[in-house]
């Protein structure tokens, strides 16, 4: 008997899919069992497998009481959303709830809803759920502790994952289920006897359409053309996720694949931690030149549709297809500029019940083929557009030369990222940018690693060498700060509580309004880089201090910016004012002793009655600048 298998991905916000489950779903179909993916609230969930099961009753229990056929698909939002919230009003619009066996039925399995029956009676016989960062702690051992109750045995509910590697231990503890740690790389590691090696199948692509998330990075192959690290940096989860050096892992086989059963994908995503190291450098650029990511490759957008009615008429994964079918009539609907065929086809789609997800039939879609084709391709009309590479998770700047960049520039990389992980590596970033850059890579991007073992002014000295270089080089950089958070410390490990012995907690949300500001990045622009960051070091470091409504708003408060950017920025406000410049008079006005307890208070970062206690009339006067919000600074 096939197994029932729910693949879960908690439901925090992620740019990247999981791979692992992806991995796995492929694996389980392989072996002919029925996949479910999921990644939203849980108690939707187990709302949805309620709603399921009470359309199967309403199906037989109508056939007594109604002659004409009743198609209950179309009635799913309704009673999903009874079952979820119970709120009677919800049934009030439908004349069809006024049949008291109806309306029992329905009051019957919002009951067994709130008596949590999906627990007692589970549905899977297989439940995995992937882990991501360390300080998503809480909503990862809440969704765990919640789905391991869907499977029939605990035994066969697998969890893995960076986090569940990373704080194994833990996770059982707060779980009951002991994590399978790091990746699947050895035959048999679910299966006793079963030769199949998980971590090395294609990624099933289809299970990103179940759902209604959307990441932001969609449109790629996922792949890896090496595994782990040479180096063991001391801030770096690699070395326990990956502890052994892989330098060659096959691609152009997997492509085919994923070509094969889901179409082609735009762009190409490796994630990689040091392909630089690898001894198969050289054949690992190749193969990306024949996957299609030569210099100047382009890609056209494939036939989605054919892919959609392929799959289903071989029933790989119909929940991903049904969902998937819709959304291109959709697409078709608003792109069609013939009111009358968009009608019509509006009409058909709403014969058939398949202008939504929940009541479409497969044998419907199916049926529509020849009707929906035409109109398919009328309004999709092929175009080229251009294929990037992406080493996403960047090279190592010390393994740079001349010769593996002039090697690296035979592919369509872009942005090429670069680590500048802290200011001693300045030499050897710098020289690593030129390199590239003479090699004809003029599209960088960095990751810069802060609240570590840095000072504060360390970071603003490695955005301005960037900002520098793009103008001497005619480059583009782009910088992406991030954040340090320990990943073994008992204390930070589980939030993002950790404070660098440089930093304090004003510091760290001075960057963050900043770069709130930047949408995360800094690019190319001097004069942009010094509104968000300071002219100089002492800018900077002000930019540090000063009250975050005054960040987060400086054309509201600083006349001298205003001054400065008259030319670019000529809207105002009536909230137009200098508070910036005269909260910094009486911030350094305050004496040496003064301004050592002004500064201790800030650094605390809380401002409200009763977070501090200061008795000095002229501190508290600084202090009250800090207390004025964003919502003083714009209209209502």
């Amino acid at each position: 008997m096939n197994r029932k298998v729910l693949l879960v991905e908690p439901n925090y916000k992620n740019k990247y899919p999981p791979m692992g489950l992806m991995k796995l779903a492929t694996y389980y179909r392989m072996l002919g069992d029925n996949v479910r993916f999921y990644k939203g609230d849980m108690k939707s969930l187990a709302a949805d497998l309620i709603c399921e099961d009470l359309i199967k009753h309403l199906k037989v229990l109508a056939e007594d009481e109604f002659t004409e056929k009743i198609f209950w698909e179309d009635y799913y939002p309704t009673l999903f959303s009874f079952i979820r919230h119970g709120k009677n009003a919800i049934l009030e619009n439908d004349q069809i709830f006024t049949n008291e066996r109806i309306l029992d039925a329905v009051r019957e399995y919002r009951r067994r809803f709130q008596a949590k029956e999906y627990f007692t009676n589970p549905k899977f016989d297989v439940v995995g759920i992937t882990t991501l960062f360390t300080f998503y702690w809480k909503i990862t051992i809440d969704t765990i502790n919640f789905a391991k109750q869907l499977c029939k045995d605990k035994a066969n509910v697998l969890i893995g994952g960076i986090m569940s590697t990373i704080l194994a231990d833990q996770v059982e503890k707060e779980t009951g289920i002991a994590p399978k740690r790091g990746v699947l790389s050895e035959p048999g590691a679910l299966d006793s006897g079963n030769d199949l090696v998980i971590d090395e199948l294609p990624l099933d692509y289809s299970i990103l359409e179940e759902i209604d998330y959307v990441y932001p990075a969609s449109d790629a192959y996922f792949a890896y053309t090496t595994r782990g690290c040479i180096n063991r940096c001391k801030f770096c989860a690699v070395p326990t996720l990956e502890p052994t050096y892989h330098d060659f892992i096959d691609l152009k086989r997997r492509i085919e694949q994923t070509n094969e059963r889901f179409g082609p994908r735009k762009n190409l995503l490796l994630l990689d931690n040091n392909v630089l190291a690898s001894k198969s450098y050289d054949r690992i650029i190749d193969e990306i030149k024949e996957c299609g990511f030569g210099v100047g490759a382009t890609y056209s957008l494939h036939n989605e549709y054919e892919i959609v009615i392929r799959n289903l008429r071989e029933s790989y994964n119909d929940r991903a297809y049904i969902r998937k079918a819709i959304s291109i009539y959709k697409d078709i609907v608003n792109k069609l500029d013939n009111d009358q065929e968009r009608a019509k086809l509006y009409t058909r789609l709403e014969q058939n019940h398949c202008l939504h997800y929940y009541s479409a039939d497969k044998e419907k879609i199916l049926e529509l083929d020849e009707y929906v084709r035409p109109l398919y391709e009328k309004t999709h009309k092929p175009s080229k557009r251009k294929r990037t590479v992406d080493f996403n998770q960047g090279i190592d700047s010390r393994l740079v030369t001349k010769a593996n960049m002039d090697k690296l520039a035979e592919v369509n990389i872009y942005p090429l990222r670069i680590a500048f992980d802290h200011w001693a590596l300045k030499g050897i970033y710098e020289r690593s940018v030129r390199t590239a850059v003479s090699s004809g890579i003029k599209n960088l991007s960095n990751y810069l690693l802060y609240n570590f073992d840095d000072k504060p002014e360390e970071l603003y000295y490695r955005l301005r060498l960037n900002v520098d270089l793009c103008e001497e080089l005619d480059a583009s950089i782009y910088s992406f700060p991030m954040k340090y958070h320990p990943i073994n410390d008992e204390k930070f490990c589980k939030n993002r509580n950790f404070i660098g012995k440089h930093w304090n907690r004003k510091f760290i949300r001075a960057i963050q309004a900043v770069l709130n500001s930047t949408k995360g990045k800094i690019g190319r622009g001097k004069e942009f880089f010094e509104e968000a960051f300071g002219r100089d070091i002492h800018e900077f470091v002000k930019i540090l201090w000063m009250p975050e409504t005054f960040i987060i708003f400086r054309r509201v408060y600083d006349a001298d910016l205003r001054s400065r950017m008259a030319a670019r920025y000529t809207a105002t406000t009536k909230h137009d004012c200098n508070l910036t410049a005269e909260w910094w008079a009486k911030f350094s006005a305050l004496s040496e002793e003064k301004l050592a307890q002004a500064k201790a208070i800030i650094a605390l970062n809380k401002f409200k009655d009763g977070d501090y206690e200061c008795n000095d009339e002229e501190i508290n006067d600084v202090l009250s600048y800090y207390k004025i919000t964003r919502y003083d600074a714009v209209d209502t």
